[in-house]
């Protein structure tokens, strides 16, 4: 997967946009996170001139267990550890376990 396809994806989740938020922060890396929102609630944000990681929200409950069961899953990046996961952009999830746990961030921000 590349980011088009999956900035794509996330678009396609209705209700979503995109912002890059933090245009003047000194972190380059920063500066270039695309965040996905549904309403004003991120549901993950993904580093597009890298694209190495994005970071979803994930159910407490289910974060452990994922973790365990995929080595490069680990904690979110600059976020809540016990709601946040970073997942590797690599060969670690296949597309359509990754879009899975895509559509569960936006089904979990949606609801609040």
């Amino acid at each position: 997967m590349n980011v088009d396809e999956f900035r794509e994806y996330c678009l396609s989740f209705r209700g979503v946009r995109e912002k890059m938020p933090f245009p003047n922060v000194a972190d380059r890396y920063s500066r270039d996170v695309f965040c996905f929102y549904v309403g004003d609630k991120w549901f993950c944000f993904v580093n597009v001139a890298v694209f190495d990681f994005c970071c979803i929200k994930c159910d407490p409950d289910r974060s452990g267990e994922l973790q365990a069961r995929y080595m490069g899953i680990r904690p979110g990046w600059h976020m809540n550890k016990k709601y946040w996961l970073s997942l590797p952009l690599d060969d670690t999830l296949t597309d359509i376990e990754l879009f899975a746990l895509l559509d569960e961030s936006f089904t979990l921000t949606k609801k609040k």
